[in-house]
């Protein structure tokens, strides 16, 4: 499992009319990756939306949140995800943000957050003017307070009827996949009350997705009224314990993972979870005899080997890792991740050009990967490559919001490389970008 810290563009995150973009931090794993396409596939496809485009990520973040922010992406909270308890709960979670894609919720929020500063603005102006007209600062800071609550009102009142606008969506999605949509009302089970919580005390989807009782019990009787009218399948019991319990034995304690690591009822997950914690011990041997059961039950699972290439590169059996690595590729050769974990064994074990061209294909593939483009970073630099280096290095700070070093970077990679070469101009594009942001500032 790798984690990455990005810098994310967030609205709805808190609870302020504009949430500041922040550095979040994702993990990054092609196995739970996957079987949350797994998950989701049948979803977005009932919402008219294309699976093998859209990503489900996951936030390391144990508050209760999932939310969206463009057309490509879902993000879940880990919080969320390990308190689901079914895989229906789950999807309806993935229903109800892509009810707010397929809707067109995403290009109306942002009219409705304008209309909201204007408001806040306007009132915050009147207040002022108010309070110099009578001497009374204080008068004009409540004044000014009321107008951004009444700001917050007015764009809460848009959300709220996108929320109802997704809940129905989102179970109508369920039914049309043939899934049993009990599971929307559960989690909406996990929130009821939250609202008469203080604001620092409730999840984050509590205050992103807003609920009333109106809102829970027309929810209520129309997944009443279609009770029945699907199942959970095979599949994705199977997808959603294994993402639940990957998950799970990263972020809680071994002792907890192998008391209950056989939870799930599938053999080779329970496998999954003893390596997991055996290898979080800094048990080798154990890890990789639970990890080779597992396979020896999924032969060619490129998840289980990628797992296998991770225990054995953490505990610097690198030659071992390149060809646990190397056969998780020639099962997925398209993976990202996969590519970048094998790339990075190469390069530990001295195989500079062959990591070289890896990495190259795995950051062509997915250019989120901070550990890719660090590992790029380096092997440019073994390679004689200085104005390469320097350029997958700038880009890896822009992408975690740290613009000052970026520019430094950029400059170094735009004196090396060929005048009008693509790399050169990547340089001069961040250039401008961290400029512009630092006249914002100003």
């Amino acid at each position: 499992m790798i984690i990455t810290r990005i810098f994310l563009v967030c609205l709805l995150l808190s609870f302020s009319i504009a949430s500041p973009a922040r550095a979040v931090t994702l993990l990054r794993d092609p196995d739970i990756e996957f079987g949350l396409r797994q998950l989701a596939a049948p979803i977005l496809k009932a919402a008219g939306l294309s699976p093998t485009r859209m990503n489900i990520l996951v936030i390391d973040d144990r508050r209760l949140n999932a939310f969206v922010i463009d057309r490509d992406n879902i993000f879940i909270h880990s919080g969320l995800l390990l308190k689901m308890k079914s895989p229906g709960m789950l999807q309806s979670v993935i229903a109800h943000e892509a009810a707010h894609i397929a809707n067109g919720h995403l290009v109306r929020r942002p009219i409705a957050l304008r209309n909201a500063r204007t408001a806040a603005g306007i009132g915050s102006a009147l207040a002022a003017i108010a309070g110099v007209a009578s001497g009374n600062g204080q008068a004009a800071g409540a004044a000014a307070l009321g107008a951004q609550n009444t700001a917050m009102r007015l764009f809460f009142a848009h959300t709220r009827a996108e929320e109802s606008a997704a809940d129905n969506a989102g179970v109508s999605y369920m039914i049309r996949a043939g899934i049993e949509p009990s599971g929307a009302i559960e989690v909406l089970d996990i929130f009821r009350g939250q609202e008469a919580l203080s604001a620092a005390r409730q999840d984050p989807y509590a205050r992103s997705h807003p609920m009333s009782a109106d809102r829970y019990r027309v929810v209520k009787r129309l997944v009443d009224a279609n009770a029945g009218r699907g199942s959970t399948s095979r599949n994705a019991d199977y997808w959603f314990w294994r993402v639940k319990g990957k998950l799970s034995a990263f972020k809680r304690a071994p002792k907890w993972t192998l008391t209950r690591k056989g939870e799930s009822g599938f053999a080779d997950v329970a496998f999954m979870r003893e390596a997991i914690a055996q290898h979080r011990q800094s048990r080798m041997g154990q890890a990789l005899n639970a990890i080779d059961k597992a396979i020896a039950m999924r032969p060619g699972d490129a998840y289980y080997l990628d797992l296998r290439g991770q225990i054995l590169m953490e505990n610097r059996r690198f030659p071992q890792a390149v060809a646990s690595y190397s056969r998780a590729v020639n099962a997925a050769p398209n993976n990202a991740l996969i590519l970048g974990s094998y790339g990075r064994a190469l390069l530990a074990s001295g195989q500079d050009a062959k990591a070289l061209n890896v990495l190259t294909k795995a950051r062509a593939r997915d250019g989120r990967d901070i550990r890719v483009m660090r590992d790029l970073g380096v092997a440019y630099a073994r390679s004689g490559n200085r104005g390469m280096a320097s350029l997958v290095t700038a880009e890896r700070y822009a992408l975690q919001g740290r613009l000052g070093d970026a520019a430094i970077h950029a400059q170094r990679a735009s004196d090396l490389l060929p005048r009008g070469s693509g790399g050169w101009q990547r340089a001069q594009d961040l250039l401008s970008a961290a400029k512009a942001a630092n006249r914002k500032r100003r």
